[in-house]
């Protein structure tokens, strides 16, 4: 007779998140064998899965880890693979974050409206990455002044006083990518787009 699928399916999660846990604390089979008292082949097959989990085993192990043991042997939780989108606005331009970690990298789809085109560069540690997904941007880089269109890409050490906004004649949409690991710039857009933007009007 078969079992239970949902049972069948927590007990193997058991012994990679004994490993998982294991790995993780920093601990060696040699150690948890003077902290359990359980043998270095036992708990070896336990973390293959060739032997069946127990209470009277898993107990003592979770106590020497410090572990909760519903982490163990809790049933898997359905996570819900969608960015969860909170809009925060900041200066008028809408920021959508595109990334669930708070480190770096942090990627976001940016709104900039029309009449926010006037440069005002600054300067801070990291790199960025803009892709434009509608609109013209306008890039203002050192000593460069450039427009972007759909499609179009740049990548820049923010190190570089650097601004980009709408051009004065629509709003505009980019992703952006912010993180404090990059190369050398690198900008990809037409040869027309290299030219100082007309001024808005």
């Amino acid at each position: 007779m078969d079992g239970n699928p949902s049972v069948d399916a927590v007990i193997e999660q058991i012994a990679p998140r004994l490993r998982r846990a294991r790995e993780k604390k920093g601990v060696s089979l040699a150690y948890l064998t003077r902290a359990t008292g359980i043998s270095v082949s036992t708990l070896s097959r336990l973390e293959s899965a060739q032997r069946k989990p127990s209470l009277e085993l898993l107990l003592p192990i979770t106590a020497a880890l410090g572990v909760p043991l519903d982490e163990i042997v809790a049933a898997p939780r359905v996570v819900d693979p969608r960015v969860p989108q909170h809009p925060t606005r900041r200066d008028g331009r809408v920021l959508i974050p595109l990334s669930r970690q708070q480190g770096e990298p942090r990627a976001y789809k940016m709104t900039i409206p029309a009449h926010d085109n006037q440069p005002h560069p600054r300067t801070h540690a990291g790199y960025e990455w803009l892709y434009v997904l509608r609109g013209r941007l306008r890039v203002h880089l050192g000593d460069h002044d450039f427009v972007m269109g759909p499609g179009e890409a740049a990548e820049f050490d923010c190190q570089i006083p650097h601004w980009f906004g709408a051009t004065g004649r629509g709003s505009v949409e980019v992703l952006s990518l912010f993180g404090k690991q990059g190369e050398r710039i690198h900008l990809r857009t037409s040869r027309r787009s290299r030219h100082r933007p007309p001024a808005p009007s």
